[in-house]
């Protein structure tokens, strides 16, 4: 069996939530995407990383489904990983590009470009009651990012994200990228509250790229 560390990222202030995550340090131990795909189906986490160069921060996610070039809960959950084991790295390189890393006090950072997010719909709701009255998944078809404001002037969000790929994961608890996606659409700096408990952190910056932060927890049974 390969070796597994199972995270939980963006976990809310108190250490409830969080978005379930599959890390493999060893990727060279499951080399083909197949084999990578299939264990990420098997585990039924929304993502699995595999890290693969660790010097070079190289990196290759997984979906029940797929393989994606970017994800944001992956990143923040390996860097922060890297960093317990007093290796904290700078940069990741998934398949779409560089991604720089930064921790402020609890809070791991990853920093990338809106561009980089696979097809998603992100649709906004009258008020945070209409996102929490949703079925999971709603009816309709493509991956979907409902928000409404919880609180507009502070930039505060309520969320739930549904992939609808007829694979295991019926709604994803904490979603890095379309956080990253729904900050790039209103122009502003989110604090986005998902899922059962999850907090994620987002930044805009001049050049366009958008980081999201948060915290990340051992999954521990």
């Amino acid at each position: 069996m390969t070796e597994l560390d199972v995270l939980r990222v963006f976990c809310g202030p108190d250490g409830a939530g969080g978005n379930a995550l599959g890390v493999v340090r060893d990727g060279a131990a499951l080399p083909g995407a197949a084999e990578r795909t299939a264990l990420a189906a098997e585990l039924g986490f929304s993502e699995t990383v595999f890290l693969d160069d660790v010097p070079r921060g190289a990196v290759d996610i997984h979906t029940p489904s797929g393989r994606l070039p970017f994800a944001g809960h992956p990143l923040v959950g390996l860097a922060w990983l890297l960093r317990s084991l007093g290796r904290p790295p700078r940069t990741l390189r998934p398949a779409a590009g560089e991604v720089a890393v930064r921790f402020e006090g609890d809070i791991t950072w990853v920093r990338g470009r809106p561009e980089w997010v696979t097809a998603r719909t992100t649709r906004q709701y009258a008020s945070a009651a209409e996102v929490d009255a949703l079925p999971a998944p709603p009816p309709g078809e493509g991956w979907l990012y409902a928000w409404a404001w919880q609180d507009e002037a502070a930039g505060v969000v309520r969320a739930r994200a549904f992939p609808r790929r007829g694979d295991s994961v019926v709604e994803d608890e904490a979603t890095g990228a379309a956080a990253m996606l729904l900050t790039h659409e209103r122009g502003r700096p989110l604090d986005i509250r998902q899922g059962t408990g999850s907090q994620i952190l987002t930044r805009t910056y001049p050049d366009g790229t958008i980081a999201v932060g948060g915290r990340v927890r051992p999954d521990t049974p």
